[in-house]
């Protein structure tokens, strides 16, 4: 049974502010007929101009959609309003129509028969693990000594080095199967553009360099770090073995922040947890391509009672919702210090030192100046942080001067805001 979606989780889904509008003037009742939904989809009839009935289901698992009509945008208007129908509670309960019912079967049968042939795939060809490793060993030997190229040549020619530099190595760990290395290289050509880059770019070789030697002596590694070294890599898990043997763990979640970034035209968005009780930090990951919608299940603000399965590693952080039990809205979370803090995080960098970012959960801390638009946050001890460079002015309104509990991405420009808590003003999404 799904949780009904508020009215922002449902306008979140569409794919710009016209379609949200739209979606607007066909969410009336009067406008649907046949409307129903039984906890895993939505579905109903909606009169368009002239005789055309556009026949619109929604499968609330995912989600994914269907709609009769000949828009090109994805999900369409239909589809939107009608999830606002029901959000608003109007769509009553009741049994599938025939068409929705073949729709959301033929789903299902898809999905069964992709996971059949991966499981034949692996049975019918035990060798394909063996080959996949000697050519990620071959990718890795050629990535070292490029990278150790570099230092013997100096930094200076990545100044002015074209993108192709990067790009083409990047390719072939592509064609060597280590598609998360490869996506490494790709980000080190933004590098030499940023202040400081020098340093920076030098890290960033040494912590790769670092993962193809443990790599290399994956062997001789405990059995967390080798998950750990292999995930870096590019060896990825399927999500049925990772609720079938990752770690379990429920809470009450609160969603403390998310943000989206885009490259190749994969959009990821990251959604952070922190259990109420376990004071765990969680990464959820949601992927789209063109046509395909975000995860919007998870609300910022909210407090989700579930089941979490952590994906293995030496610092498990990333995880898939095995089960869900409920939603609430959220009070807010239980931060730490900015000392904890640094604690919490100098312990993860021990377990994985490829960390990129880590989720910062604040509590009682102000907004100070460093500059005419540098700003820090300052808790009750006088220990403060860095915050990325952004409009401050949002967060400055928010703050008012008064303490107030504060959420983002750690990394190495300072911390990206992502949500504040203020007693007044409550939850505000940054």
């Amino acid at each position: 049974m799904s949780d009904r979606w508020g009215r922002e989780q449902v306008l979140g889904l569409a794919p710009d502010a016209a379609s949200a509008k739209a979606a607007g003037g066909v969410a009336k009742p009067v406008k649907w007929s046949g409307t129903g939904s039984d906890g895993e989809a939505v579905w109903g009839e909606c009169q368009g101009s002239g005789k055309s009935v556009y026949r619109t289901c929604a499968d609330l698992t995912e989600p994914a959609f269907r709609c009769s009509c000949p828009s090109r945008k994805f999900p369409c208007k239909h589809a939107v309003g009608l999830l606002l129908l029901w959000s608003d509670g109007t769509v009553p309960a009741g049994p599938r129509p025939g068409w929705a019912a073949e729709w959301l079967h033929e789903r299902r049968q898809r999905a069964d028969k992709a996971a059949e042939r991966r499981a034949d795939t692996k049975a019918k060809d035990p060798k394909t693990a063996e080959r996949r490793e000697r050519r990620v060993d071959d990718g890795l030997a050629e990535l070292d000594q490029w990278l150790r190229d570099q230092v013997t040549h100096g930094l200076a020619q990545a100044e002015k080095a074209p993108y192709r530099m990067w790009d083409d190595v990047a390719r072939r760990l592509v064609d060597a199967q280590a598609s998360a290395l490869a996506g490494q290289v790709r980000g080190l050509a933004a590098v030499p553009r940023q202040p400081g880059w020098p340093d920076r770019l030098l890290e960033e070789y040494a912590l790769m360099r670092l993962l193809v030697r443990a790599y290399q002596e994956r062997d001789r590694l405990p059995p967390e770090l080798r998950d750990t070294v292999r995930s870096r890599v590019g060896f990825t898990l399927a999500q049925d073995e990772v609720l079938a043997e990752g770690e379990r763990v429920r809470d009450r979640w609160y969603v403390t922040g998310t943000h989206d970034t885009e490259q190749d035209r994969l959009t990821t968005r990251r959604i952070w947890l922190r259990g109420r009780e376990s004071g765990r930090p969680a990464l959820v990951l949601s992927f789209g391509v063109p046509g395909r919608p975000l995860d919007v299940s998870l609300v910022v603000g909210t407090e989700v009672e579930a089941e979490l399965a952590f994906y293995p590693g030496a610092q498990p952080l990333r995880a898939l919702v095995a089960e869900r039990l409920g939603t609430t809205a959220g009070t807010a979370p239980h931060g730490t210090s900015v000392r904890e803090f640094l604690a919490e995080h100098a312990a993860a960098l021990a377990r994985d030192p490829w960390l990129a970012r880590w989720p910062a959960v604040l509590r009682s801390v102000r907004l100070a100046r460093s500059g005419p638009t540098a700003l820090h946050v300052v808790d009750a001890d006088g220990d403060s942080l860095p915050l990325r460079p952004t409009d401050p002015w949002r967060l400055l309104a928010v703050s008012g001067g008064a303490p107030f509990t504060f959420a983002g991405e750690w990394g190495p420009r300072g911390l990206r805001p992502l949500s504040a808590w203020h007693e007044d003003e409550g939850i505000v999404i940054l």
